[in-house]
């Protein structure tokens, strides 16, 4: 028996793609029920991924999507209803969801709820497609309990003169983003003090690793190629150096010295990227016992330094996406005030869309890709 603080619709409208792919678009389907584990939560705010457009196709190398599904990955919403198992959350309060999902059985097993699950493992694939395939760009969603993290409101969302920072649920969906870059972080234990690179620095994800680690109180070196981008980077963020890459990896090696020691170093490259040799410039810079965080997407095999990497006791750890603790942590960052949002963090809201808009809002992300930029689905 599910509580709720209002009657629900018994249907809702969502985005779907079907099996064959021919005719995506906004469909009635029937309202879930808040079983045992789960919450239903009212969507506010869901970002439009320009990645999606890929998935929705079935068009990224080793992603298996369990069509028929709504997508959707990441959203603020406000709890319909809650499972007879809920303990703390209740109908009405402001929540983040989280897409990242482990079996409660076996964390090994894991999926992104509303895109699919990468590496092929059937327990994930039958865990997605008959428990969690539908995602966020909808009116309401069926949520894990686990996954639904209550924000403080008041704090976020209260006016300055009451105490609070006054941003729009727009602005903390890029919480989600910095989440995916707090696990890094904290996976090669960065420290306040320490010097970090993050290349390339100017992506979505990549300029969200600039503004975390600035806020733990590192001091970074984003390097990338556009130069504007990083300086736009830059001035919204204290104790950042930037690095214009020339592909070069003495240039760009020698670039990265000039700043002294350097302690550790972030890669979220784009699978674009394939072919920079900045992955190899970067590592050359670290210092004795330096760490290493790889988070990209990188489809081709890297030239690694060996010999410096073992001269220099190098940890490099690949880090696939985060824990339970660093979404906590994050949001705890934003409510203390650390993390900054919106025009003064260098945020772009491309645009706000209904559902019936969806294919204008994907484009917009498409058009508009790069740091602090986001279009928005709010149904």
């Amino acid at each position: 028996m599910s509580t709720t603080s209002q009657s629900l619709p018994s249907k809702f409208r969502a985005l779907v793609c079907p099996d064959d792919r021919s005719d995506i678009g906004i469909k009635e389907l029937p309202m879930p029920e808040a079983i045992p584990g789960s919450v239903i939560v009212k969507i506010i705010s869901t970002s439009a991924e320009h990645s999606m457009l890929n998935i929705m196709a079935g068009q990224v190398p080793g992603l298996t999507v369990p069509t028929p599904f709504v997508p959707g990955t990441r959203a603020i919403g406000r709890v319909a209803a809650v499972g007879p198992d809920a303990t703390t959350l209740e109908p009405g309060q402001l929540v983040m969801l989280d897409p990242f999902i482990r079996g409660r059985d076996n964390p090994d097993v894991q999926l992104l709820w509303g895109a699919g699950v990468f590496g092929g493992d059937p327990r994930a694939i039958k865990l997605n497609k008959e428990s969690w395939k539908d995602g966020m760009t909808a009116e309401y969603v069926r949520a894990p309990l686990e996954n639904t993290y209550v924000l403080d409101e008041k704090r976020l969302l209260g006016s300055p003169s009451d105490g609070g920072l006054g941003y729009t649920t727009g602005d903390l969906m890029h919480i989600p983003r910095q989440v995916v870059a707090y696990g890094g972080l904290r996976g090669i234990n960065l420290q306040a003090g320490e010097t970090i690179i993050v290349a390339p620095a100017t992506g979505a994800y990549s300029g969200a690793a600039v503004e975390v680690a600035s806020a733990m109180g590192a001091r970074v070196i984003a390097v990338g190629r556009n130069l504007e981008i990083l300086k736009a980077v830059a001035a919204a963020n204290p104790r950042v150096e930037i690095v214009q890459l020339k592909n070069n990896v003495e240039e760009d090696l020698a670039a990265l010295q000039k700043f002294g020691t350097i302690d550790a170093y972030i890669d979220i490259s784009p699978h674009i990227a394939n072919d920079s040799t900045h992955v190899r410039s970067c590592m050359m810079a670290l210092k004795q016992y330096g760490r290493v965080s790889l988070m990209g997407v990188l489809q081709n095999d890297i030239a690694i330094p060996y010999a410096m990497a073992v001269l220099k006791n190098i940890t490099i750890r690949g880090q696939y996406m985060y824990e339970k603790e660093h979404v906590r942590g994050i949001i705890k960052l934003a409510e203390s005030g650390v993390l900054k949002y919106g025009k003064t963090a260098g945020h772009e809201v491309l645009g706000r869309f209904g559902l019936n808009d969806w294919e204008k809002a994907f484009e917009a992300a498409k058009n508009g890709t790069g740091h602090g930029k986001i279009s928005l689905v709010e149904p």
